[in-house]
């Protein structure tokens, strides 16, 4: 079962483990309405770039797709499951360090699952830059296509619709029948565009450090991905100039100067994303 609500149990995690995702729930409890599902980044990033009664993203959108593989490694981050490996006496960049293996303990969700299983046995490991690139499927070397995690958005659409926030149905382009989700719980939407638009406005300090991790993480990603722009065309013309501006000054910033301020392996490894898409 992929739904977090209905996860099974799964074996005792070690006790810095344990603190890590206290701190993370905590973390989250913060920016999240008490009424609202838990979701992974990636489901947050796919319902941002959903049209909501046609049920599909845009076919001009050709930035999702590794966008939510970018997800994929900073959720399993956030999990404790996996950090970029420490850092040394003489200072390297982001890119230069590896993504290590830290705990295989089930995450309840089968994509994260999937892609530690295969962080776990990959000898000598990758960067991030290499991972985000293996997991969406676009590399030269035909001994690492099966590291290719395939049909990310439809498995996530029908996690949604499992939590009842996304419904299927059968749309036809004329030649050929395609499934779409259109949303059929709006709050849930409606709930996450809130928590951008005041991440960005009410709640906005200029200090990342200062910023909730999934946040952060949320706002640089829904840009990676092509759908920031979606969660903000609701607003006032003087609002949106306002949230642009503020959220252009974090992906505007230098990602290894951000992480030479930061301590824990989630900020490293979100700034680490961001600097894998600014490099490509």
């Amino acid at each position: 079962m992929t739904t977090l609500t209905k996860r099974i149990r799964r074996p005792e995690a070690p006790v810095e483990e344990q603190k890590e995702e206290k701190r993370d729930a905590s973390d989250e409890e913060q920016d999240t309405d008490s009424k609202s599902l838990r979701l992974t980044l990636m489901e947050e990033i796919l319902l941002l770039g959903l049209k909501d009664k046609e049920g599909y993203t845009s076919f001009w959108n050709d930035s999702i797709s590794s966008g939510l593989r970018g997800c994929i490694l900073v959720e399993l981050t956030l999990r404790g499951r996996i950090h970029l490996e420490p850092q040394s006496s003489r200072r390297r960049k982001l890119l230069d360090r590896k993504v290590l293996f830290k705990s295989a303990a089930p995450t309840g969700d089968v994509l994260l699952d999937e892609a530690l299983k295969h962080i776990k046995s990959t000898e000598p490991p990758e960067d991030v830059a290499s991972w985000i690139e293996l997991l969406t499927g676009e590399t030269w070397n035909p001994l690492k296509l099966h590291f290719q995690i395939r049909n990310v958005r439809e498995r996530l659409a029908k996690n949604l619709v499992e939590k009842g926030v996304l419904t299927t149905e059968k749309q036809n382009f004329l030649l050929f029948d395609m499934t779409t989700h259109p949303v059929t719980d709006s709050s849930e939407k409606e709930r996450l565009v809130q928590r951008l638009q005041d991440s960005l406005l009410e709640r906005w300090t200029n200090d990342s450090r200062r910023m909730s991790r999934r946040v952060l993480a949320l706002i640089l990603l829904a840009h990676i991905s092509d759908v920031l722009e979606n969660a903000l065309s609701t607003l006032p013309d003087d609002r949106y100039d306002l949230a642009c501006s503020r959220s252009r000054s974090l992906l505007d910033a230098d990602p290894d100067l951000e992480s030479a301020k930061v301590t824990s392996p989630a900020d490293e490894m979100i700034w680490a994303v961001l600097a894998a898409f600014k490099k490509s």
